[in-house]
């Protein structure tokens, strides 16, 4: 008897285990192409174990073999088994369409669908189906037949979306999209990176048509306002961003968090206007109760001061009005270490724009001068005192403060920027061999901007200081670099235009044009800007400023001057012609951005 037992339970670990070789065995011959090996052993496991998956392989190396005979056979014994695996026919339809039998086979694909039971597992089963065909219309009309049968249009609304997203047919895959959101508002994150990535200018404003109508039936729900709001701001309509989110703040009697963060993306995007509204919102409506009272005040100023200072039109008053807002909040809130980024606004506004030097130092003094203060901010604070001494001409205490955060940030970006600025002081001094050795170095730094500054000034330097006995041009050229630094453009012109006087056929002459350019950039005037970047083009092909200008000119074309294909053809210029530029890697993506290429 024992050993009856035993020869038993031998056997029966033995079966399954003899299955799952036959599998791997039949698996292996599959893969390898063997179908008629492979058939024979599905056709056993099928047999043995009546699994759904064994009968479609089996089927599969029968249409394999074009054994169309068999197969039907197969199949149509297997229907009158169970003539309600609506996914048999699909199986039958296959082997027709094999046999070239399309109308056939598109009999037995919708007999399918209208055999559908009210079964959520057979009708994602049966869709799946379809979807391994690529056949999305049929899929998509499993999908919206299951929804009938069950009478729920949510249930598969996001499989539908899906769907009618693979189609093209974007007004139909918004409106199944939103539709999945009733019951499942956790997923309009996903939702939103769908959008973003396949939604063009014309499908935004179908979506945002879409939102309107579900806010109306469904007053209710916050979840469509949030997802209008979202709109808005990817359209960079942030006036309307703003109503939607204040009523969202309101609603949810919030501190004003989600106003904050739009009006940061306002700022950002250059709408300063808008910035400035919601930034007021703020202060004005939350009060000191809301914990951004006074991040809200801070960058309301800041929107204030870019949205006036941005451009270079401004007027004196505009400008002494601002500093009293400065000035009035820091008499508010108490100068402090807790402040000192607004302190240190407010010394770069009366420095560069009010042209009083001395006031700047001495916010900037008290500012390095509080206790504990954050160490990035007093490093730029010392970076932007070390400018305003340079500015009046005490370069010693200017390289000083340079070498002190140097020193402190050695291997950081500020670290990086401090010698950069002290090299650029010994150019500005005319000690040009020493401020290129520096910028040779700094040619390796981890800041492309630096980098790329730091080896313009040195290829600069290079070109221009060995061509004469004298270095009185480059000098010149220097002082009214300086000059512009410190925003004094008109006399800058008449240093430069004394230079072209001076030294007419000197090898400045694309350098002093390339720096009217970026000064007429600075101020807006882009057409005068156009045309100097131009001369250096048609006149200097084999200058060092030829490929900044060509990007520059392209940039504006792009931007500013409204013509696409002046902009094409000058970045293709640039990253064809120019292909050692630093500016090329990147002109080449704008080319294919322009073109209308998918570029990430």
């Amino acid at each position: 008897m024992m050993r009856f037992l035993f020869v038993l339970l031998i056997s029966l670990c033995w079966l399954p285990l003899a299955k799952t070789q036959d599998a791997k065995l039949a698996q292996q011959y599959y893969q390898n192409g063997e179908y008629e090996k492979a058939s024979v052993i599905y056709e056993k496991l099928f047999e043995k174990s009546n699994s759904d998956f064994f009968f479609d392989r089996y089927v599969e190396c029968l249409l394999s073999m074009d054994d169309f005979e068999n197969g039907e056979k197969v199949i149509k014994k297997q229907l009158k088994k169970q003539p309600d695996n609506v996914n048999l026919y699909v199986t039958y339809g296959r082997l027709l369409n094999r046999q070239f039998k399309d109308d056939e086979a598109e009999e037995q694909y919708k007999y399918s669908i209208q055999r559908l039971p009210k079964d959520q597992y057979i009708i994602t089963r049966l869709a799946n189906a379809f979807l391994n065909l690529t056949r999305y219309d049929l899929a998509t009309q499993v999908y919206e037949r299951g929804a009938e049968l069950l009478k729920d249009q949510r249930i598969f609304a996001f499989n539908l979306g899906e769907l009618y997203r693979r189609k093209g047919d974007n007004d139909k895959m918004i409106q199944n999209y939103l539709i999945s959101l009733e019951d499942k508002p956790d997923r309009i994150n996903t939702l939103k990176t769908l959008f973003q990535r396949f939604l063009s200018e014309k499908d935004f404003e179908e979506l945002q048509a879409q939102l309107y109508a579900r806010i109306q039936e469904n007053e209710n729900d916050p979840i469509y306002p949030e997802l209008l709001a979202w709109v808005f701001i990817q359209r960079k309509d942030y006036k309307n961003a703003f109503r939607q989110e204040k009523a969202l703040d309101r609603r949810f009697n919030e501190n004003g968090g989600r106003l904050f963060r739009l009006g940061q993306t306002a700022a950002n995007d250059r709408d300063y206007d808008s910035a400035i509204e919601i930034f007021d919102y703020i202060v004005e409506k939350k009060g000191l109760s809301s914990t951004y009272y006074q991040d809200a005040k801070q960058q309301s100023l800041r929107a204030r001061r870019d949205k006036l200072v941005g451009g270079f039109h401004y007027t004196e008053e505009e400008l002494r009005q601002l500093e009293l807002q400065y000035q009035q909040f820091l008499d508010e809130s108490g100068r402090n270490k807790t402040n000192a980024g607004i302190q240190l606004e407010l010394a770069k506004l009366e420095a560069f724009y009010l042209n009083d030097l001395d006031k700047a130092i001495e916010l900037l003094d008290q500012l390095i001068a509080y206790p504990n203060v954050d160490r990035v901010i007093e490093a730029e604070a010392k970076l932007a005192l070390a400018d305003f001494y340079l500015m009046q001409g005490e370069r010693w205490e200017a390289t000083l403060l340079y070498s002190q955060v140097d020193k402190d940030f050695k291997e950081a970006l500020l670290g990086h920027e401090a010698r950069y600025r002290n090299a650029k002081l010994s150019y500005y001094s005319g000690d040009f061999q020493w401020a290129q050795a520096q910028f040779d170095i700094l040619k390796a730094s981890t800041s492309k901007l630096i980098a790329n500054d730091a080896l313009d000034l040195s290829v600069f330097i290079m070109d221009n200081l060995g061509l004469d006995t004298t270095a009185t041009a480059l000098e010149m050229y220097a002082d009214a670099d300086l000059l512009v630094f410190q925003n004094r453009f008109d006399e800058a012109f008449v240093k430069v235009d004394s230079l072209l006087l001076l030294f007419p056929e000197h090898a400045l002459q694309d350098d002093v044009y390339y720096l009217k350019g970026q000064v007429y950039r600075k101020k807006r005037e882009y057409s005068k800007a156009a045309e100097m970047y131009q001369r250096i083009i048609d006149n200097f092909p084999e200058g060092i400023r030829t490929d900044n200008s060509i990007f520059q000119l392209a940039e504006l074309y792009e931007r500013h001057l409204d013509d696409l294909e002046k902009a094409k053809t000058l970045y293709e210029t640039l990253f064809i012609d120019y292909s050692g530029s630093t500016f090329a890697v990147e002109a080449r993506k704008r080319f294919r951005k322009l073109r209308g290429d998918d570029v990430q």
